[in-house]
């Protein structure tokens, strides 16, 4: 599947751009880092806002900016979400979802429909932006950029002005772009919880520079990255519901190389979920012995790697194919003699399911 080629450099006075990327033609990429590390400014050369002289961009083939190639703005072929919606006041949100629409063929007009249904905003088209609520606002901010026809959305940190019930709120419908999708979406976030809700592949920004560009499974999984993330810490597993203990509210997922035992939240057998098994949650023993914690599996540790925490150590180990991380202070990786190579047990205290 074509994909995007990205190079772009950019020198400023206190600061400097200089990436190269190829990205995935699809499903959601999350361009993450600290302010002031360039996400916006990498989205920006990307729209065509800011004018890389040097540059180089080709989306599922096409080359829309290179040295002998500059295609405007207006003829980029993307949605462009904002941290604010910036609806027109005096327009309904249908007449608001309609604006822009001149750029697109009649034969493509059938994109509006789709994104008021893909955003569930059906029963708000009647209203005006000041009758909405800051969810409602994003949403339809999202469906007028997808109303366009895009073939490539671009959001820039499009939750950071909602607050955590009005996040919570816009979510699922952030996942349904995901799952439904079939165009790829760049995604700007400095907050780690999104990140590992809704991204499936990970760009990490540093000084304009890019410090890691893969899955994001392994992406989080490496020790020699500084995309240490405080308590929040751990691996993203994509699994599948394998089993139900109706008796005991439990639901198995299954992963490639082992299963575990989460919270039944009414999943059905099949169904396909991504889990957050926090670092935190993970401790590791020599030997098994009778416990509380239900979720023991054999692995080996490949590898040891410094934490935010002072005196603790993060361990990777492999659980099968699956790579998993555990927090431990350093006294206890000394005395169980932590090292690669070492075959112990992992035992998982908890997981987090995230449809």
């Amino acid at each position: 599947m074509a994909g995007i080629e990205a190079r772009f450099r950019l020198d400023w006075t206190g600061f400097s751009l200089d990436v190269e990327l190829n990205l995935p033609g699809r499903g959601i990429t999350a361009l993450f880092g600290q302010s002031g590390s360039g996400k916006t400014t990498l989205l920006r050369c990307i729209a065509g806002l800011e004018h890389a002289p040097q540059g180089r961009l080709v989306v599922d083939g096409e080359t829309w900016q290179d040295a002998g190639c500059w295609m405007p703005t207006h003829k980029r072929p993307i949605g462009y979400v904002f941290q604010e919606a910036s609806l027109f006041a005096h327009l309904s949100v249908q007449d608001n979802l309609r604006y822009g629409m001149k750029r697109v063929r009649d034969a493509q007009r059938g994109s509006l429909d789709q994104a008021i249904e893909l955003l569930g905003i059906g029963h708000l088209l009647d209203r005006n932006p000041d009758r909405l609520s800051g969810g409602e606002r994003q949403r339809v901010g999202i469906a007028r950029a997808l109303a366009v026809n895009p073939r490539l959305l671009l959001m820039d940190e499009p939750l950071a002005a909602l607050d955590l019930k009005r996040k919570q709120e816009i979510l699922p419908y952030l996942e349904r772009l995901h799952d439904e999708l079939a165009i790829p979406v760049l995604y700007v976030s400095h907050a780690p919880d999104e990140v590992a809700r809704l991204a499936d592949h990970l760009v990490v920004l540093e000084a304009g520079r890019v410090l890691a560009n893969g899955p994001l499974a392994e992406s989080l999984a490496r020790l020699d990255l500084p995309i240490r993330l405080g308590d929040d810490a751990g691996a993203i597993l994509d699994a599948t519901v394998g089993a139900v203990d109706k008796e005991w509210h439990l639901v198995r997922v299954d992963f490639p190389g082992g299963s575990l035992w989460a919270r039944d939240r009414g999943l059905p057998i099949g169904r396909r979920v991504r889990v957050h098994v926090f670092a935190r949650d993970v401790s590791l023993a020599v030997e098994p012995g009778q416990s509380s914690i239900q979720n023991v599996l054999r692995g080996r540790v490949d590898a040891l790697g410094d934490d935010e925490h002072p005196g603790s150590t993060l361990v990777r180990v492999s659980v099968g194919a699956t790579a998993l991380l555990a927090r431990l202070t350093r006294r206890a990786a000394a005395s169980l003699q932590i090292a690669p190579g070492r075959e112990l047990w992992v035992q998982v205290k908890s997981v987090a399911l995230m449809e």
